[in-house]
């Protein structure tokens, strides 16, 4: 017998890209934080940024994509469950996210009895930004979260109960009610199968019964993250269109009445469970006025805009760092790809529309944090859709041109590009 085949040797092959650190290995972000956001944040996301590039966080992601959740409606007698179950590696992300403020840290000071030192908006765009580079998905409970706050804030019955557990920074994965929890997550559903965005068609109602609390009658065709502990919902109320905070739990402890259809077999953002939920006389409790649903649940809109736009600045990133990761240490011909004519302008190509979007991002974020200036809020108002628009129109393609950067590498399961692709 031959000795050891050759072809067994493994040569021309990157290392593998792990325990970096994603914040201070980038160099525009790291400008626009110290820009947009001040030393402070800077320190802070140094920390991060070896935290989200370890090896650990990249399997975590791995793990949590490749161990979709799984949606169990009854058990064995036949009893309704309608819950999700996730890969554990799903709940050590989100534990990650939350202690790292991402939840709702730029909401801190509205609980002053938390004893938490709020987040700029700034700030937390930043860290976002590395937290979407280790997995997409579990950011999507974590955005919705954030982005529910200043809705339920303008209720004061309502923030006094579930501001304290939103703005925690310990994660809950518990299926309890919410006032046994140290932590809630909460998530968002407004598309029917009618109307998509069209929002005015949608047909789910709300009849008020004599406690308080709305009854609703519905389907909704989008229900992100179901096992979040509430939900900002829109319903029919007898006056109009109405914005509802729609729990999983009734203040008796009863499990409130959503049952999950089935769940989404989505292209990307695989580790968050997307769902169909019909609501079987589900109670929830009013937010604002009859009829402004809108106007209500724009303000929560307006902020997952921002998390968009800085999540798909971050796979860019993410993107652009494997490409050139790879082109720095395969050869070809003789030489680095890298040092390739060709090669050199695709990645300076890259690097531009990846510096574009994050610095455009990072400012917008900043904006979040000028409330009181009237210049600031017009800049925002007019730019929050502009930019979540430029930004994810981009990335598609951006990732694409990246991930042909590694040849068949890149579409294989085992480099995170394809991945990469379908959530952007």
């Amino acid at each position: 017998m031959p000795g050891r085949f050759k072809t067994h040797d493994v040569s021309n092959q990157p290392p593998v890209f792990a325990d970096v650190n994603l914040f201070a290995s980038d160099v525009a972000l790291t400008e626009a934080v110290t820009r947009e956001a001040g030393p402070p944040a800077v320190k802070a996301l140094n920390a991060f940024g070896l935290v989200a590039g370890s090896e650990e966080a990249f399997e975590l992601g791995r793990r949590a994509n490749a161990e979709v959740p799984k949606l169990r409606t009854h058990d064995r007698q036949g009893h309704r469950l309608d819950v999700v179950e996730y890969d554990p590696a799903y709940h050590q992300l989100m534990e990650m996210s939350f202690a790292e403020g991402l939840n709702a840290g730029a909401w801190a000071d509205l609980v002053p009895s938390s004893g938490l030192r709020p987040l700029s908006h700034a700030a937390r765009a930043g860290a976002l930004y590395l937290a979407a580079q280790v997995d997409a998905g579990h950011c999507c409970p974590v955005t919705m979260t954030h982005s529910a706050v200043p809705v339920i804030a303008g209720e004061p019955d309502l923030a006094e109960h579930w501001l304290p557990r939103i703005v925690s920074r310990t994660y809950d994965q518990r299926f309890i009610p919410a006032a046994d929890k140290s932590s809630v997550t909460i998530g968002m559903g407004m598309t029917e199968k009618q109307g998509g965005t069209d929002v005015r068609a949608n047909e789910t109602s709300a009849e008020r019964t004599g406690d308080g609390l709305y009854r609703l009658v519905g389907h909704k065709w989008f229900l992100s993250a179901p096992m979040s502990d509430a939900f900002l919902m829109l319903a029919a109320a007898p006056a109009g269109l109405s914005c509802f905070l729609v729990p999983r739990f009734l203040p008796d402890g009863e499990v409130n009445a959503l049952h999950l259809q089935r769940l989404k077999d989505k292209l990307g953002n695989r580790s968050n469970a997307s769902s169909e939920v019909e609501l079987a006389g589900a109670f929830g409790w009013l937010i604002g006025d009859e009829a402004q649903g809108v106007q209500r649940i724009i303000e929560m809109v307006n902020h997952t805009r921002l998390d968009c736009a800085v999540a798909s600045s971050g796979l860019m990133r993410l993107a652009l760092a494997h490409a050139i990761h790879h082109a720095e240490h395969r050869r070809v011909q003789g030489k680095t790809l890298i040092d390739h004519a060709l090669m050199m302008q695709v990645l300076a190509d890259l690097a531009l529309d990846c510096e574009a979007a994050t610095a455009l991002s990072m400012r917008l974020a900043r904006s979040f944090d000028m409330a009181s200036d009237p210049r600031a809020a017009a800049w925002r108002r007019l730019m929050t859709p502009i930019t979540k628009y430029w930004v994810c129109k981009i990335a598609p393609a951006f990732v694409a041109e990246a991930m042909e950067c590694l040849g068949g590498n890149g579409y294989v399961e085992d480099w995170p590009l394809a991945r990469l692709y379908r959530e952007v």
